[in-house]
């Protein structure tokens, strides 16, 4: 398939644009801007972008930015960067309306995080993320996402001692 996208290394890239929850959209619409891929941003710029994005209810794009990250990471922070994608992506599914996807991502990505300080690198509020994906796949399995609230998918990544 010659007509693929590929990165420098060879690697596949979909350069087709995404709306807001990732989906793809067709090759000439305007899908929504992302940062994801910006070699010069550090690990706290990262963080500040994805939280940015999770505020604007842009989880797929919170995801793309943590991804990058993982992608770039030494590999002692390889699973704490992939966990926050994984809760990105939950975040998205629930999004999109999948429940199961949803609470299977936030809790594949709380596990990840384990073995971190309850304040992990970069200030990355360990504790309350696995917390809070705990205590949200809980309420989806239970209840579906019918009572799921836009403010219910907010997740804050850095503790507030480490953002301030």
């Amino acid at each position: 398939m010659a007509d693929r996208d590929r990165d420098a290394a060879g690697r596949a890239r979909n350069a087709r644009p995404r709306d807001a929850l990732g989906r793809p959209l067709s090759r000439d619409a305007a899908g929504v801007a992302t940062v994801a891929d910006d070699p010069s941003l550090t690990p706290a710029q990262a963080l500040w972008h994805a939280q940015r994005l999770i505020d604007d209810g842009l989880a797929f794009g919170a995801h793309e930015v943590l991804e990058a990250e993982w992608k770039r990471a030494a590999p002692a922070e390889r699973d704490l960067w992939q966990g926050l994608a994984q809760v990105a992506v939950g975040l998205t599914h629930a999004r999109r309306g999948n429940a199961h996807g949803a609470a299977t991502l936030l809790r594949r990505g709380a596990a990840r995080l384990t073995g971190y300080p309850p304040v992990g690198p970069y200030g990355v509020d360990v504790a309350g993320v696995s917390r809070f994906c705990a205590e949200l796949a809980a309420r989806i399995d239970e209840h579906g996402l019918a009572g799921v609230l836009d403010a219910d998918l907010r997740v804050r990544l850095v503790a507030a001692a480490a953002a301030g």
